[in-house]
């Protein structure tokens, strides 16, 4: 097939026998359809075309200055946050008072509980595409870190894919004053993206041995049950109190540096620096906000009693039983039923592992004294009365009420409990009244 029948096949034109003509003319032609089909091709898969008119330099509207490293040049940004701006819910001086403890908690990491907030680095880049292989280029790095009260920003740009060296350069030189990492999605993302880029430059990556505090996870955990979704930009409205003013899209970005690549206008970045910029600053304001449900009793004034109930069963997974246990104590008394009976369920079998039977015990009287058909709370007093206080007849009955009136139990719950009766009224029948 000649070129001329493909290229007729790919646009989809119909095949016509070509007029005699000379070659330069047939060339000529040729170049059009390629033309046509590139302008096509580039259509679809990257939408229009934008015209601002005459470019604009790009720090003209974003403040910067171009930083000169052994290995290049690339752009560079900082900007201070003063303590007294506010950031949705919180303070940004408030965010510098980060528990250490509870962020080693929610990192899942005893490394964090020695640090200091002023160690952490925070981390987010821009990207050409989120496949996350080697033909991914992040030629915008964000990173941020507290400084006493405020918080500093910076943003590394590579203006092209040659001043990547450079600011990966840069990047390796500030993470190495740092002492733990803190991202969001960074883990499945950002880290091995970047680990990429510093072998394919030859530059050693300071990231890889970080303690690494990665929000979305505990974010989902702790706040996700009661959200749509666990993206940033959702738990900034619904958590921390802040909602995005003509915020470019996320989607958008990879688009918008390739078009600045063409055109060199500063206009298509300037969202893009403000929305990298507005990440980082929301990372440290989740980052005290999940803290806060871990390290205080009673949470903070902006707090689901759902999250705080979360956050108990976090630290009991962790192994910090008596937190918990202060944490459920307090959402026992919740105005939430959901949320009390969740408590009392979770505190009674913390006093059950621990061997305190009578403390399990009248937890599991006063559910089934609320609901008879409880059951959680008839089996775990059944088993109570069978085992410990050997009252066969009364756990025999509980179970009965719950076979003979709860019709919602599944399959297995009805063939357990039945199980479970019939043992029981065989022990009753052999002790007697």
């Amino acid at each position: 097939m000649s070129l001329r029948d493909r290229l007729s096949r790919l646009t989809g034109e119909g095949t016509k026998t070509p007029a005699p003509g000379s070659r330069q003319e047939t060339i000529s032609e040729l170049r059009q359809r390629v033309d046509a089909l590139m302008t096509r091709r580039e259509g679809i898969s990257r939408g229009p075309v934008r015209s601002f008119g005459p470019a604009v330099p790009l720090e003209h509207l974003v403040t910067g200055e171009e930083v000169e490293m052994p290995q290049g040049r690339f752009f560079f940004s900082r900007s201070r946050l003063e303590g007294s701006h506010v950031h949705g819910l919180h303070r940004v001086c408030d965010l510098a008072s980060l528990s250490m403890e509870a962020a080693g908690i929610l990192a899942g990491s005893s490394e964090l509980g020695g640090s200091n907030p002023t160690d952490a680095l925070f981390l987010d880049t821009e990207t050409t595409g989120l496949a996350g292989g080697t033909g991914t280029f992040p030629f915008l790095i964000g990173i941020g870190w507290f400084e006493h009260r405020d918080f500093i920003t910076c943003q590394l740009f590579a203006r092209d894919y040659s001043e990547e060296k450079a600011m990966l350069a840069f990047l390796g030189e500030t993470a190495a004053e740092k002492r733990f990492l803190v991202t969001f999605n960074g883990r499945s993302f950002d880290v091995g993206l970047l680990a990429a880029r510093f072998i394919l430059n030859r530059i050693p990556d300071p990231l890889a041995a970080m303690p690494h505090l990665d929000l979305l996870h505990p974010s989902r955990r702790l706040v996700g049950h009661r959200l749509e979704n666990s993206r940033l930009v959702t738990l900034e409205e619904f958590v921390l109190g802040l909602k995005r003013e003509d915020d470019i899209p996320g989607q958008e970005i990879p688009q918008r540096y390739f078009d600045w690549l063409k055109r060199r206008d500063g206009r298509l970045l300037e969202g893009v620096f403000r929305h990298n910029r507005l990440d980082i600053v929301s990372m440290a304001s989740l980052a005290r906000h999940l803290a806060d449900l871990l390290e205080s009793p009673h949470g903070h004034p902006h707090a689901h009693e759902s999250d705080l109930l979360s956050a108990a069963r976090l630290l009991l997974d962790r192994g910090r039983t008596d937190q918990a246990r202060l944490r459920l104590e307090a959402l026992a008394d919740s105005g939430d039923p959901d949320v009390a009976l969740s408590a009392l369920k979770s505190l009674s079998l913390i006093h059950k592992k621990a061997g305190q039977w009578d403390r399990a015990a009248g937890i599991w009287e006063a559910m089934v004294s609320r609901d008879p058909l409880d059951v959680f709370a008839v089996e775990e007093l059944a088993k109570w009365c069978e085992h410990r206080s050997h009252a066969f007849g009364r756990a025999a009955l509980l179970v009965e009420r719950v076979l003979g009136e709860c019709g919602t139990l599944a399959s297995a719950e009805q063939q357990a409990l039945a199980h479970r009766l019939e043992r029981l009224l065989r022990k009753a029948s052999l002790t007697g009244p």
